[in-house]
C-alpha cells in the first residue's frame, strides 16, 4: 500500500517489523504529525464507505428479489437471520424486521374508551384498529375500561405488550400513545365525544364518522363493544381484525411466562380440559340467574344489579331465562354434563374462573364427580400471582392462555371469553371446543332429575345434541336486521381460517356443521 502526504512516497508493505531492543533498529522516514493523522482518517473514512456501500447493496438486491422471486431469496433472508442469533441459551432472539411503515395523510384522531371485562375489550380493539384504517385516521392507544363491576385499574401496556402492538400494525395503521398537547382540554380543544351506532358497517362510518372527524379532528368513542357489524363488511377489513386478534394483540411477557407455566405444569399431567365456570356473582346479579341459590343469596345477587345502574334490566324472573337458554349452568349441572358427555373421571380439569358464587359449597358435586379440579389459585404458589391480585383482567388473561392450550374446551355460557377462546381455537385448527346447547341441556336436566329420563337416556341424548357442535368448521349464521342473534365474528372468524381469499373448500357440504 502506498500513502502520499505532502511529497513524502513510503511502501507501507516494506516497513520492518518491530524488534527485539537489542536488535539494530532501522529508522523509516517519519511522517509529520498532521499527515499521520490525516492519512488514518482518510482510510478509516474509505473503509465506512466501503462498508455502508456493501450493505446498501445488500438490502436493495434482496428487497428486489422479494419482489420479483420471494421464494428465492427466502432462504437467503432465513441464513442471515440465522447467524446473526445469539448462540447463548436463554437469550431472546432479535425481533423480526417491522413491516414498512404505511405512508397516507391521516384526517385526524380517534380516541377510544372500552367498556367491558377483558374480552369484549379485545374485540373491541380489533374493532377500532380496522375503523381507524378505514378512515385513514390515527389512534390513540385504547383506553382500558376500569369503572366497572371488577374495577381493574391496569392499563393498556399492563396487559398487552404495547410495542409489539404500535409496531406489528404499522403497515396498516398509525398509533401513538397520547394525543399531541396542542388537542388538549389545557389548551382548550375540547373533542367530540360519542358513541358510535352499535354493529355498523363501512357505510355508516365513511358517510357519518368521517365527515365528523374532517370537522373535529380528534374523535373520542366512549364506547366501543359490538360496534362494527360481523357481516357484509369487506374481506380485508375482516383479515385485518383477525390480523390484530391474532398477531397484534400479545399479552405482556410477564403475563405470558406465568401463562405458560400454567399450560406447561397442566401438560405435564397428561390431557385437561378447560371449564369455563361463569358461575361468578357479577354474572349472575347481570343476569339474573339465581337457580341453585338461597332466598338470601337471591337477596343479594338482586340489591348487586339495582347497584349498577348501565345493567338495565332489573327485574328478571330467573326460571324463565333459564327454561330460555339464557343462564349460564351451575357446578351442580356442569358436573352431570361432563359425565354424560363421557370425561374420565380421572380427566384433569381446569376451572377458568374467577370465584365461584358459594365458593366450596357449591364446587362440591362438581369436586366429587372429577377429584382432579385445579385453578390457577392451587396450581401457582401466592406470591407468583401476587403481582396480578386486583387485576382482573390481568387474572382473566392467564385463563384466556390456558383455555386457548386446553385438549377440549367447555364453556358453561357464552360469554365474550367463551366466544373469543372459540374463535382462537378455531384459527389454531379447530381445536376441540364443546359449544353447549344450554336451552336443549335444561330441558334433558329437568327430565332426568325428576325422574322421567334415565341416566342412559340422559347422557346418549346429550352427545347426540352435541355430536355437531365441538368446534367443527361451519358457517357463521346471518340473521339480516337481527346481529345480536347471528353468530359473533369473533367467535368464528371463517375469512381468516384458510389461507385463499374465501373458505369454499374448507366449508364444504361434507365439512359443515349444522347452523347453530
Amino acid at each position: 500500500m502506498e500513502v502520499r502526504s505532502e511529497g513524502v512516497h513510503v511502501r507501507c508493505d516494506k516497513l520492518p517489523s518491530p524488534r527485539i531492543a537489542s536488535s539494530p533498529v532501522i529508522q523509516s522516514p517519519k511522517l509529520p504529525a498532521p499527515a499521520i493523522a490525516r492519512t488514518r482518517l482518510q482510510v478509516w473514512f474509505i473503509r465506512l464507505c466501503s462498508s455502508l456501500f456493501v450493505w446498501t447493496c445488500l438490502v436493495q438486491l434482496v428487497a428486489v428479489g422479494e419482489f420479483w422471486s420471494p421464494h428465492l431469496f427466502s432462504n437467503l433472508t432465513n441464513r442471515i437471520s440465522q447467524i446473526t442469533q445469539i448462540p447463548a441459551q436463554g437469550v431472546l432472539l432479535s425481533p423480526p424486521p417491522l413491516p414498512p411503515a404505511r405512508n397516507y395523510t391521516s384526517n385526524g384522531f380517534l380516541r377510544v374508551s372500552c367498556n367491558g371485562g377483558l374480552n369484549q375489550m379485545r374485540a373491541a380493539i380489533c374493532d377500532m384498529v380496522t375503523v381507524a384504517r378505514l378512515l385513514n385516521l390515527t389512534l390513540v392507544v385504547p383506553e382500558l375500561d376500569k369503572t366497572s363491576f371488577w374495577a381493574d385499574p391496569s392499563n393498556f401496556e399492563d396487559i398487552f405488550d404495547l410495542r409489539h402492538f404500535i409496531d406489528s400494525l404499522r403497515d396498516e395503521v398509525r398509533i401513538v400513545r397520547r394525543l399531541p398537547k396542542y388537542f388538549s382540554r389545557k389548551y382548550g380543544y375540547k373533542p367530540l365525544e360519542m358513541p358510535p351506532v352499535s354493529w355498523s358497517n363501512e357505510k355508516y362510518y365513511l358517510e357519518q364518522i368521517l365527515p365528523l372527524v374532517s370537522k373535529h379532528k380528534v374523535l373520542h368513542f366512549n364506547r366501543t363493544d359490538t360496534r362494527l357489524a360481523n357481516n357484509w363488511i369487506p374481506l380485508d377489513l375482516q383479515k385485518l381484525r383477525c390480523r390484530v386478534n391474532f398477531q397484534a394483540l400479545k399479552f405482556t411477557p410477564k403475563i405470558e411466562s406465568l401463562g405458560y407455566k400454567l399450560v406447561r405444569m397442566l401438560q405435564e399431567k397428561g390431557p385437561f380440559v378447560t371449564l369455563h365456570l361463569r358461575y361468578e356473582m357479577d354474572m349472575l346479579a347481570f343476569s339474573g340467574c339465581t337457580h341453585g341459590c338461597t332466598a338470601e343469596e337471591a337477596e343479594e345477587l338482586k340489591r348487586l344489579r339495582y347497584a349498577y345502574p348501565w345493567w338495565r334490566e332489573k327485574e328478571i324472573v330467573s326460571e324463565e331465562k333459564r327454561s330460555q337458554g339464557l343462564c349460564p349452568l351451575t357446578p351442580e349441572e356442569s358436573a352431570l354434563i361432563l359425565q354424560a358427555l363421557g370425561i374420565s373421571k380421572d380427566t384433569q380439569i381446569y376451572i377458568a374462573a374467577g370465584e365461584i358464587y358459594g365458593r366450596d359449597r357449591r364446587l362440591a358435586p362438581l369436586r366429587a364427580a372429577f377429584p382432579r379440579i385445579v385453578k390457577k389459585e392451587t396450581l401457582l404458589a401466592p406470591e407468583e400471582l401476587q403481582q396480578f391480585q386486583n387485576h382482573s383482567s390481568q387474572m382473566a388473561a392467564l385463563d384466556f392462555m390456558v383455555a386457548v392450550a386446553s385438549n377440549t374446551f367447555v364453556p358453561t355460557y357464552d360469554g365474550n371469553m367463551a366466544k373469543l377462546v372459540e374463535g382462537h381455537r378455531r384459527y389454531l385448527g379447530f381445536k376441540k371446543s364443546i359449544l353447549l346447547d344450554r336451552k336443549k341441556l335444561v330441558e334433558l336436566l329437568d327430565m332426568h332429575l325428576n325422574g322421567t329420563l334415565s341416566w342412559n337416556g340422559f347422557a346418549l341424548a346429550v352427545r347426540s345434541v352435541h355430536e355437531r357442535r365441538m368446534g367443527q368448521p361451519t358457517q357463521r349464521t346471518v340473521i339480516p336486521e337481527k346481529p345480536k342473534e347471528e353468530d359473533y365474528f369473533y367467535a368464528n372468524p371463517q375469512e381468516c381460517l384458510c389461507m385463499g381469499t374465501n373458505c369454499d373448500d374448507l366449508l364444504s357440504r361434507g365439512n359443515l356443521s349444522k347452523p347453530r
